[in-house]
């Protein structure tokens, strides 16, 4: 076996260090005179460079991706907040808008019974209009517990729009007066103007005019644009004096024998929210 030399690797370690002691004065007496660098050190500084870059470029990759997939989670749950309370916004918005229109509905009901004063009154709610009977009829939430009966004129906002048809204990069916049934709209009625009064029956409803049509005109007086339609109360079927609307224009039936009134209701027949069933006269028993 070879013997252990210590006094040879004593030789090599000194010669190791002075070579590096010697590279590092050249290169810090280089750094003296001038910026440069040395080519060892710019080999050794390069590498380093790459390594590091090497090392750590995936660390950054997957720092980013985290990063990019932690705000797209936080993203989404700030769009799902967002839709929720635009949601929430739009429901809040239809409700205050449906709010207002009953609202109103009731303040046209409350300023059509202070006009009514010479009458006995029962203020209903709509509750029920079917979309296959939207023209002709609606039912209502007042019945016989609250003294309504049949054949009773019924007005919303500031005109008639038809007569009770049907009571039960707590709910009445209505009739309008845009109804097809030919023989239910047949309220006699007073056309007053400035030559005088006219009476007829108010008959039907023309849908391609939007309005409603007098005929059996009894009386020769001159009928205008703008003249006012009102129930006469004859027939005993309802009272006198109830809005019905303003005279449009006139015109010959198909055989040139009666007169045909088209009248414009006071009465928006669409948008029903509430309506006022007149009793009867005040005083009345």
């Amino acid at each position: 076996m070879k013997k252990f030399n210590p006094n040879k690797n004593i030789i090599i370690t000194l010669i190791i260090v002075i070579l590096v002691v010697s590279v590092l004065s050249v290169t810090i007496a280089r750094r003296a005179v001038g910026n440069s660098s040395s080519f060892v050190q710019s080999a050794v500084n390069d590498t380093i460079g790459i390594v590091d870059k090497v090392i750590t470029a995936p660390v950054r990759w997957i720092e980013t991706g985290a990063n990019s997939v932690k705000k797209l989670f936080v993203t989404y749950e700030e769009n799902e907040r967002l839709k929720e309370k635009i949601d929430s916004y739009d429901e809040i918005a239809r409700s205050n808008e449906n709010y207002k229109r009953e609202i109103e509905s009731l303040k046209e009901e409350l300023e059509l019974n202070e006009t009514l004063t010479n009458y006995e009154k029962i203020t209903a709610n709509v509750i029920n209009r079917s979309p296959d009977t939207w023209q002709d009829m609606l039912v209502v939430d007042r019945g016989t517990k609250d003294g309504v009966e049949v054949n009773m004129a019924v007005m919303s906002q500031k005109g008639l729009i038809g007569r009770v048809i049907e009571v039960n204990a707590a709910s009445s069916k209505i009739e309008l007066l845009t109804s097809e049934n030919q023989n239910s709209n047949h309220f006699p009625v007073r056309i007053s103007g400035k030559d005088g009064e006219t009476f007829g029956i108010l008959s039907s409803y023309d849908q391609k005019e939007k309005s409603l049509v007098i005929s059996q005109l009894t009386g020769s007086t001159q009928l205008k644009e703008g003249d006012v339609v009102q129930t006469s109360g004859l027939g005993g079927n309802s009272p006198a004096d109830l809005a019905v609307g303003t005279v449009v224009s006139t015109t010959k039936d198909e055989f040139g024998l009666d007169t045909k009134v088209y009248v414009k209701p006071y009465a928006q027949m669409y948008d029903i929210q509430a309506v006022t069933i007149i009793k009867r006269l005040a005083g009345d028993k």
